[in-house]
């Protein structure tokens, strides 16, 4: 994995859609499970997976927020 170029690298991240995010995160997860890189990288990566996890949990609360004010709106009690 290449040396990360700091905040700009992980920018990318903030036009991600959930399923690609979640996707990118499953495979960050993965690599790091692996191991065999050095402490860098393995930062780095780390850094990534966090930022993803972060982007999935924004989309996650916008669809909580939506769903709420839909059922608010129909006079669902629920």
């Amino acid at each position: 994995m290449p040396e990360s170029s700091g905040t700009g690298e992980l920018d990318d991240i903030a036009g991600l859609g959930y399923e690609r995010a979640r996707d990118e995160l499953a495979n960050v997860v993965k690599m790091l499970e692996q191991g065999g890189m050095d402490l860098d990288d393995a930062l780095a990566l780390w850094e990534r997976g966090e930022a993803l996890a972060n982007r999935c949990e924004e989309h996650l609360a916008g669809a909580r927020q939506r769903i709420e004010t839909a059922l608010a709106e129909s006079g669902d009690p629920e």
